[in-house]
């Protein structure tokens, strides 16, 4: 059985304690705009996945309560970054099996300022669900004094630029690019433009990463109606449906620690096993998508999710940013909403929120963002610890 995107709504990304509110007033604005963008009611849902990383237990049902109380199953779920693209899944599952018709996938998070930890437990990472990840990092490049994601992307970063020769300046071309795109933007959390010079001017988080090169904390929920495709024949729904074409969930095996990089330990062989799934499973490649939403958590993700999808050879990603190869008159057009580096990261909603972005694209109404022609989408969500999530929709 068919899943479809019948409806998708957002919040504008914020900055955490600049807007009073609460995780449920951003899942009542989200959900709701998504359920009037597919024409139906809550009543018309039959299950909830509903992903957060930052509250506790049960904080779906506090939220989705506030969309109605009609009884039916509420899933909290928790994937680390990777969050809002795991409860999607859960949705699309749930259609294509057969165990219901109409499902509502939420992602939401309320954020505190300043740099994620590294999921220590009181500074004690030898209880962190990541402590394989940061041992294979300390081993490699030691531990210093910066925030710990921050420092394990950095460290892959290094690593790129003493294997392939890529430059600061590949790596600030990403968040400039991203920066550019979010200026359409207005549920971004950032709608200001850089250039590399600025990108490469801002203050160092660790080496060679600076300030406008790292996604921020953020606020924020988005949602999306996943139905099946005798729901969607049967009701007159709003918006145009899109198709899930295949979606794939990798979590890590030992090619993450084998090798003791940290272009591996941060996902990069997920990816790729999740996008060759994709690919398998739906008979197209990555010359058929036109648009992409993908998980730039920091510019070097950028470049190592382009070398996984197959964008281009590996150690050659660098080049394809700076050739303009991932913008607007390029091969593919790459983070049109700006990405998590502009548009912010809420983990939770971020994976729902790429879904949202081409949702728009692949039915012509993302305004000044719009891809000419766009008719095939690909979304790449990632959360260390580990899983990624590769989704591909069709225009129905």
């Amino acid at each position: 059985m068919k899943a479809y995107v019948a409806g998708v709504g957002m919040t504008r990304f914020e900055k955490p304690e600049s807007r009073e509110w609460q995780y449920w007033d951003m899942v009542r604005e989200a959900g709701s705009a998504a359920l009037a963008d597919a024409g139906i009611s809550y009543g018309d849902v039959e299950q909830v996945p509903i992903g957060y990383c930052f509250q506790p237990s049960t904080a779906g049902q506090r939220a989705v309560y506030e969309l109605g109380l009609t009884g039916i199953p509420v899933y909290n779920v928790n994937n680390n970054c990777a969050t809002g693209s795991t409860a999607l899944m859960l949705a699309r599952q749930l259609v294509e099996g057969g165990a219901a018709d109409c499902v509502l996938a939420v992602g939401f998070e309320k954020m505190k300022r300043g740099a994620l930890g590294g999921g220590a437990d009181g500074g004690d990472f030898a209880t962190s669900p990541v402590a394989r990840h940061y041992g294979i990092m300390a081993a490699r490049h030691g531990f210093e004094m910066t925030p710990p994601t921050a420092q394990i992307f950095g460290d892959a970063a290094r690593e790129h630029m003493e294997k392939y020769g890529t430059t600061e300046a590949q790596l600030a071309a990403v968040a400039a690019k991203n920066h550019r795109h979010s200026a359409h933007n207005p549920n971004a959390q950032f709608q200001d433009v850089y250039d590399v010079d600025d990108i490469l001017a801002a203050r160092v988080v660790h080496h060679p990463l600076t300030k406008l090169q790292c996604s921020p904390t953020s606020d924020g929920a988005a949602a999306a109606v996943v139905v099946s495709e005798r729901f969607a024949q049967e009701r007159e729904l709003t918006g145009a449906p899109v198709e899930i074409v295949a979606q794939a969930m990798t979590t890590d095996t030992e090619d993450s620690f084998a090798s003791g990089s940290c272009v591996d330990v941060v996902g990069q062989p997920m990816s790729r096993a999740a996008a060759r799934q994709v690919y398998e499973r739906s008979g197209l490649g990555i010359e058929d998508v036109d648009v992409v939403e993908l998980h730039d958590c920091f510019s070097i993700n950028e470049l190592l999710t382009y070398e996984a999808l197959g964008m281009c050879e590996p150690g050659e990603s660098g080049k394809l940013v700076e050739s303009g190869g991932t913008t607007y008159g390029g091969r593919w057009v790459v983070n049109p909403s700006g990405g998590l580096i502009s548009k912010g990261h809420p983990l939770g909603a971020t994976g729902i929120a790429q879904v949202a972005e081409l949702v728009w694209q692949l039915r012509g109404k993302a305004g000044e963002r719009q891809v000419p022609g766009a008719e095939v989408g690909l979304a790449h969500n990632i959360g260390l610890g580990g899983a990624a999530v590769v989704t591909l929709l069709r225009a129905a």
